[in-house]
């Protein structure tokens, strides 16, 4: 099995030697992913015997799947958290991107940007590339959807979500987004995986429209162990025999991806919606079962979207999306501040954590 060997933050390089030395001896496949984090192939009860003892030796673990890194064993059950702007995506809070599906125009951007941050959302998301199922289908602006979601970010301070198609684009998108989509048909385009991984900027991995839950987190390993710690898991539905609506959102995906990783988790309840009507109840329900926020879409006049427009959030009810969601994230334990665009509430936890979702009881401060 892949067994995991934790150091304590002041190992020295010796001391580290010596884990690697006893680690060879015990096992194979000893590979070093951080200065504080090895792997290896063996049997976790001889490499404890061999290497627990040591004082700069915090914990040593078993790992059920092939991602140490992603593995909640890697940080000693603690989950991570990634900063998106202002906003932590992770735990204590319930973030809330949205944006449209594509970006279609300057006048259109900007006026569903203003309505993101006014409504209390913490980012923006919009595609310049877009990958459509269909060839002859608007594939997005491209480089000046880049420009244009720069002048967004500049007139609403809002940090921008954006996917990436291509390894020769990303020297483009760098400048013009904040976290770094990869959708669900990339999600197993391991060329770009590893070359995120080198980057020094949040991603956001889309689970594929049929990958399981492993296949889902060796994708993210692939990022980790090239070196970028900042990556966040979103549910994005998968495909099933149910042909009543878009996808089926595998809301039990989240306490599972919670209970093997310490990466945060989101959902986007638009894609498996298919349906505005829809939206709103799935985005209630990724609140209520744990995860850490939502990317929503949304567009001014959704009848005239040039993509996705029959699941897009009109932004006159943005508002509606954002309170609702708030509501139940703090019902659920999910929050110790709720933090909207141009206020701050403090909130305070009390009760004890039981499981992804902490059971306790939220007092306004």
């Amino acid at each position: 099995m892949t067994v995991i060997i934790v150091l304590r933050e002041t190992a020295t390089e010796s001391e580290l030697s010596q884990v690697l030395n006893l680690a060879d001896r015990v096992g194979s496949d000893v590979r070093r992913h951080s200065p504080h984090l090895l792997s290896l192939t063996g049997d976790l009860a001889t490499v404890d015997q061999a290497v627990a003892h040591l004082p700069q030796v915090r914990h040593v673990a078993g790992v059920p799947g092939q991602y140490p890194c992603a593995s909640a064993q890697a940080r000693i059950g603690l989950p991570s958290s990634v900063r998106l702007g202002d906003a932590t995506v992770g735990p204590g809070g319930f973030t809330v991107i949205a944006g449209p599906c594509s970006v279609e125009s300057r006048d259109q951007l900007l006026e569903v940007a203003h309505a993101v941050r006014d409504c209390g959302a913490h980012a923006l998301r919009g595609g310049a590339f877009k990958p459509r199922s269909s060839p002859y289908a608007f594939q997005g602006l491209g480089r000046r959807g880049l420009a244009l979601l720069a002048e967004a970010r500049r007139a609403t301070g809002l940090p921008v979500v954006s996917e990436v198609l291509d390894v020769r684009d990303l020297d483009a998108m760098l400048p013009a987004v904040d976290m770094l989509q990869v959708g669900a048909r990339n999600m197993q385009n391991y060329a770009l995986l590893r070359e995120l991984g080198r980057l020094r900027v949040p991603v956001l991995l889309k689970r594929g429209l049929a990958a399981t839950i492993d296949e889902t987190l060796m994708a993210a390993e692939y990022i980790l162990d090239g070196g970028n710690p900042d990556v966040v898991l979103c549910e994005r539905g998968i495909r099933t025999f149910e042909t009543g609506y878009r996808f089926t959102l595998d809301i039990a995906a989240v306490p599972v991806f919670k209970e093997r990783s310490h990466l945060p988790v989101i959902i986007d309840p638009s894609h498996a919606a298919g349906e505005t009507s829809r939206v709103l109840p799935l985005a209630l329900a990724a609140a209520a079962c744990g995860a850490d926020g939502i990317i929503v879409e949304t567009h001014c006049d959704p009848a005239a979207a040039l993509c996705d427009g029959k699941q897009a959030l009109p932004t006159h009810r943005l508002p509606e999306l954002v309170d609702g969601v708030l509501q139940v994230a703090r019902a659920a334990g999910r929050l110790t501040a709720d933090r909207r665009a141009g206020e701050e509430r403090e909130l305070v936890l009390a009760g004890a954590p039981a499981g992804p979702v902490a059971a306790a009881r939220v007092v306004r401060r």
